[in-house]
């Protein structure tokens, strides 16, 4: 199967597993979803919109989140994992947020990335998401399988990033990005993988996968 016809096979199977889609983050603003992006790192979207309610109940905004102290957004955020470090950086990206961009999120990858705890795949997700920018963030699943669809080398995630937006139409990474950690999640996990049942693995995969 040609490259060309492996992108359009699976385009048009996830768009028909997936015609919807939308941020499995619970959120209500720019704000929160920054923060819900932030928290997921390393941990699953179940885990952070379990402990986003309580906190956001508190603090839905930069300016109501820093009259809160590091101690209690621990023991809130602490089953997301990395909650020394997740806190600080919730704090810490507030105060610039109040400080420097009157409590708004800025819609650029540079000012995103410059705040603690935000690094490019978080941006790449806000940006997309939130603000209609064309990104693809490459997390575990996209990683994943691209590798086992034959579409990247899989030795590092910059270079699957740089592998999707050269394969897959701009317009569409926005849409993909989800449908694909959604597909990885239900169809092509990492573990107990059978890839002769897997609706695109077992037309467009690594023949390795089959041995």
């Amino acid at each position: 199967m040609l490259k060309k016809d492996k992108i359009n096979f699976i385009i048009n199977k996830l768009d028909e597993i997936y015609p919807e889609v939308s941020p499995p983050l619970t959120h209500s603003n720019h704000y929160t979803f920054l923060i819900a992006v932030l928290l997921s790192a390393n941990t699953t979207d179940k885990s952070v919109n379990k402990v986003t309610p309580v906190l956001f109940a508190k603090a839905d905004t930069p300016k109501k989140m820093i009259t809160l102290d590091y101690e209690t957004i621990y023991k809130i955020i602490k089953p997301c994992g990395l909650g020394p470090a997740k806190s600080k950086a919730i704090l810490g990206l507030s105060k610039i947020l109040v400080d420097k961009y009157d409590g708004k999120v800025p819609n650029n990858f540079a000012d995103l990335e410059s705040f603690p705890g935000v690094g490019h795949k978080t941006a790449s997700v806000v940006m997309s998401q939130v603000f209609g920018v064309p990104a693809f963030a490459v997390d575990t699943h996209v990683h994943r399988l691209m590798y086992r669809w034959g579409l990247s080398s899989g030795k590092s995630v910059q270079q699957t990033e740089r592998d999707v937006k050269r394969l897959f139409p701009k317009e569409k990474w926005s849409k993909l990005h989800l449908q694909i950690i959604f597909y990885g999640r239900e169809h092509c996990p990492a573990k107990n993988f059978n890839p002769n049942i897997c609706p695109i693995t077992s037309v467009v995969g690594r023949k390795s996968l089959f041995r």
